[in-house]
């Protein structure tokens, strides 16, 4: 989708890319589509973003095709969300976040929040995208993920905060 913005006026391949995806909001969306979440509520809850916010993300991403919402329910009409071949071609960039942030936004005496694990082989990859094992690059669908207890208990807390209300 072409935005009013300077980044519709460069060939700058970064500043095209940050127009699509380029918030704190957008991306934990992507974020949580690749865990697997697709139903607006758990979106909001895990992003903690608010419905109006929400529902922009959505909308902006399904215009620049990167996600596609599919009915679930008739009455009330209700929308999941699933990433495109485009949006899951996101996910490096999540990876690599993800690495970044383990190395330089945590205290070294928390644990990893997720750790995935190379299902060929079965050998942790760590932070990195080559199987430390296998010597082989890695991709989302070779990897199964674990969250760390802090991690799944933090998101467990939202839920329930979320359902209290």
């Amino acid at each position: 989708m072409a935005r009013d913005s300077e980044a519709a006026n460069t060939v700058c391949p970064v500043a095209r890319s940050l127009d699509v995806v380029g918030d704190r909001w957008t991306v934990l969306v992507l974020r949580e589509l690749s865990m697997g979440a697709t139903r607006f509520e758990e979106i909001q809850i895990q992003t903690e973003a608010t419905p109006q916010m929400l529902a922009s993300r959505l909308k902006s991403l399904e215009a620049d095709g990167m996600i596609e919402r599919h009915p679930y329910s008739e009455r009330p009409l209700r929308y999941e969300y699933r990433l495109t071949e485009k949006g899951r071609s996101f996910y490096p960039v999540i990876y690599a976040l993800r690495a970044w942030g383990e190395t330089w936004c945590k205290d070294r005496s928390e644990e990893i929040a997720t750790r995935f694990v190379h299902r060929k082989c079965g050998h942790d990859v760590g932070l990195g995208s080559v199987c430390p094992k296998c010597k082989v690059p890695v991709e989302r669908k070779d990897l199964d993920a674990s969250m760390s207890n802090q991690f799944a208990t933090e998101r467990a807390e939202r839920r329930a905060a979320f359902k209290r209300k």
